[in-house]
C-alpha cells in the first residue's frame, strides 16, 4: 500500500486517478483549491490550499511515497499571472516539497500543446522541440512547467511528464459539454478544409499511463526525465468524429465551413479587442483556437509502448458508446 499525493484530485484526470488508486487499497490525499465531501467519504484525505504556497505542499507532502501532480490552471484565456501562479509556480512548489521531504517519484500531468505552434503536427514523436512561439498562455506555462519537471530528474526524485491529448469520457466537464452547448446553439463551423486528424484519449487511458508512469519510476526507471504523448489507437477525423457524436445524440451536423485563414484573422483581431478592453470571459475565436480546429495534430506513441508498456485499455468504440449513454442518462 502506497501513500500517494494527487494535486487537482477534484478535477476530472485527477479524480479519475483517485478512484484507481482506491481500487488498488493504496491511501490517497488530494490537493485541491476547494473541498471535496465525496471524496472524504472514500475514505480520501482531503486537503484545500493554494499549490503556489511552498509552506503548504511542504505539509501536505509529507509521507508521501508518490505525487501525481494534474493540477493546473487549464483554458486559453486570462491574466499571465493567474497561468504563472498555479502552472508555474505551483510546479516549483510541487518540487520543493518533494525534495524536502523524500519523495522518491513525481508524475506530471503536461500537454501536447506545449509543442504546438502554426503548423500541422502529424505523427511526430517526442524528439519535437517546444513551440518557439506559444499562442496562449496556458501552452506558454506549460512548457516553462515541463522544464521545471524534467530537468529535476535524479536518483534522488524520479520524475516523468504525461502528455495526453483531448482528453474525454463520462464526466468530462470541459471538451465534450462545451462541443454540445455550441453544437445545440448552431455555434459551430468547420474552420480550414475539414479533413484534418487528431489524437484524442479517453480518460481510462489517461488513468492507465499515469499509473504506468509511477511503476516505472518506483521500478527500473527508464523513463525518468522524459516526456510521454499518449492518446487512442489511431487518430480520429477531428470533424467526423464531432459530427458522428452529434448524429448519436440528435444534434444538427456541422456544415458551415470558413477558411483557416480568415478564421485566424478573426482571432487575432479579437485577441487585440478583448485585451484592450480587459475582458475576462475568452472571446469566441482566437488563433490558437482557429489553429487547432483546422490543424492535424497527433502523435507517434511508439516509445509510451516500448518503455511505459502503454496499450490503451479502452478503445475509441467503447469509449464512444460509454460517453453516449452518459449523454442520454445526463438528458
Amino acid at each position: 500500500m502506497k501513500r500517494v499525493v494527487v494535486t487537482g484530485g477534484g478535477g476530472f484526470i485527477g479524480s479519475a486517478i483517485v478512484r484507481r488508486l482506491l481500487e488498488g487499497g493504496d491511501r490517497v490525499t488530494v490537493i485541491g483549491r476547494s473541498k471535496y465531501p465525496e471524496l472524504a467519504a472514500q475514505g480520501v484525505r482531503c486537503l484545500q490550499g493554494d499549490i503556489s504556497d511552498r509552506n503548504f505542499m511542504d505539509h501536505a507532502l509529507q509521507g508521501a511515497d508518490l505525487v501525481f501532480h494534474v493540477a493546473a490552471k487549464a483554458g486559453i484565456w486570462g491574466p499571465w499571472k493567474e497561468y504563472e501562479k498555479t502552472n508555474i509556480q505551483g510546479t516549483a512548489a510541487c518540487i520543493h516539497g518533494c525534495r524536502k521531504n523524500g519523495v522518491p517519484a513525481l508524475v506530471y500531468t503536461s500537454t501536447p500543446s506545449v509543442v504546438f505552434g502554426n503548423r500541422s503536427l502529424e505523427g511526430v514523436d517526442e524528439k519535437i522541440p517546444y513551440a518557439r512561439k506559444p499562442l496562449c498562455h496556458y501552452a506558454a506555462s506549460k512548457i516553462m512547467a515541463e522544464r521545471l519537471i524534467l530537468k529535476v530528474d535524479s536518483t534522488r526524485l524520479r520524475t516523468i511528464a504525461i502528455r495526453p491529448h483531448l482528453v474525454w469520457g463520462p464526466g468530462d466537464p470541459h471538451l465534450i459539454p462545451r462541443l454540445l452547448e455550441r453544437g445545440r446553439a448552431g455555434k459551430l463551423k468547420i474552420v480550414g478544409n475539414g479533413r484534418n486528424r487528431v489524437d484524442i484519449s479517453y480518460i481510462d487511458n489517461v488513468v492507465q499511463a499515469h499509473l504506468l508512469a509511477a511503476d516505472n519510476l518506483l521500478g527500473p526507471g527508464n523513463a525518468a526525465g522524459r516526456a510521454f504523448f499518449i492518446g487512442q489507437e489511431e487518430p480520429v477525423c477531428l470533424w467526423n468524429w464531432i459530427n458522428g457524436l452529434f448524429a448519436d445524440l440528435g444534434i444538427e451536423q456541422v456544415q458551415k465551413m470558413v477558411p483557416f485563414a480568415a478564421a485566424y484573422a478573426i482571432g487575432s483581431v479579437l485577441e487585440l479587442v478583448y485585451t484592450g478592453l480587459k475582458r475576462r470571459t475568452e472571446p469566441p475565436m482566437t488563433r490558437f483556437v482557429a489553429l487547432q480546429l483546422a490543424k492535424s495534430h497527433w502523435f507517434d506513441h511508439g516509445a509510451a509502448r516500448e518503455i511505459l508498456g502503454y496499450q490503451p485499455e479502452i478503445s475509441t468504440e467503447v469509449g464512444m458508446k460509454r460517453l453516449l449513454q452518459h449523454c442520454r442518462n445526463q438528458s
